[in-house]
């Protein structure tokens, strides 16, 4: 399984952006092993719409509509997880839905996460060690 950040997706979306092919080809090779934890959705929602615009917003949501995305939707089990590591790492601010990201990839096991954020991701010590995608590649 492989957690998909905000910044991970927006690339994958937007082809305009150096790392694109390569969430693509992530993407390509593991759509059915790609998780969005629902707490990214509004994130990616209005970044898309106003980075990329309306077209591709439509588009971003009738894929997840047909299921081209998995989406987590438990979070509640993981507020106070999330809480815990945004005390634990104080020093690096992070922020909900990063310390979110980081409590769904702990509790489902992830091998992977995919972001782009490598200054809160890479500083925090997440248990299972999941590699950061694409920086591990």
């Amino acid at each position: 399984m492989i957690i998909v950040d905000t910044g991970a997706m927006l690339a994958l979306l937007d082809g305009n952006e150096d790392l694109h092919p390569v969430l693509r080809a992530l993407y390509e090779e593991n759509a059915d092993r790609l998780v969005l934890p629902s707490v990214v959705l509004p994130e990616v929602d209005y970044l898309v719409s106003k980075h990329l615009g309306f077209k591709a917003q439509d588009s971003f949501l009738t894929d997840l509509g047909d299921g081209a995305f998995l989406v987590e939707w438990r979070g509640d089990e993981d507020l106070v997880h999330a809480q815990q590591i945004r005390v634990r790492h104080k020093s690096l601010q992070i922020g909900f839905v990063d310390s979110m990201v980081i409590a769904a990839a702990e509790r489902l096991k992830a091998e992977a996460i995919a972001t782009l954020d490598l200054r809160h991701f890479s500083a925090v010590s997440i248990k299972g060690n999941p590699r950061l995608l694409p920086r591990d590649l």
